[in-house]
């Protein structure tokens, strides 16, 4: 297993550096937040833990909300890829979420959000993947972003595989936003019956 390029340490925390990140493979030192590109969310901080509102511990989770701000002239095309990045793992991490097709300028997908295209992610269908954290345990996911010069000529439902050899040498600027899942008891109704009516 290699290590995560050194470029790339900076950014991303001792527990998330899996150094088969889509970032790692794509990105580089010029790359990184070039001309302030930079990736964020209105529900979380950089480190900061994903509410359940977005995790498989609640029944009508969804995507969270994620902002972008402009990317360097001549970007054509904005891809999103969500992994775990839980450095532990060997091989790929998990892949959470792909999404292309987004416009090459300043942007949103708003909680729950439809992108305009969609990739196969590890659990083989389109959507937001959601974390499914034991309890107990803490797992890492990392939000990468990319700027391209080219538009990408992918099929929807394409995978991981795919999209990071369409981004092979086309990547203009990218980002990155780190958040965390830590697994908890599920106990929805627990004090329930406890309440006096």
């Amino acid at each position: 297993m290699t290590d995560l390029p050194g470029w790339l340490a900076p950014h991303v925390p001792a527990a998330a550096r899996h150094p088969g990140l889509a970032i790692a493979k794509l990105g580089s030192a010029q790359a990184m937040a070039r001309g302030g590109f930079a990736l964020s969310s209105p529900a979380f901080r950089s480190g900061e833990e994903l509410d359940a509102s977005f995790t498989a511990a609640e029944e009508d989770a969804v995507a969270p909300p994620l902002e972008w701000s402009a990317p360097p002239p001549g970007t054509q095309e904005v891809v999103l890829v969500v992994e775990e990045a839980s450095a532990a793992k060997s091989g790929d991490p998990a892949c959470h979420w792909l999404v292309w097709g987004l416009a090459g300028q300043r942007g949103k997908l708003l909680e729950g959000e439809v992108p305009p295209r969609t990739g196969k992610n590890a659990a083989g269908n389109s959507e937001w993947l959601l974390p499914d954290v034991p309890e107990g345990e803490t797992r890492h996911y990392l939000f990468q972003l990319f700027a391209t010069e080219l538009p990408l000529v992918l099929m929807p439902g394409a995978g991981r595989a795919d999209l990071i050899a369409s981004l092979q040498g086309s990547v203009l600027a990218c980002a990155v936003l780190h958040a965390t899942v830590t697994g908890g008891e599920d106990e929805p109704d627990a004090d329930w019956d406890n309440d006096d009516f």
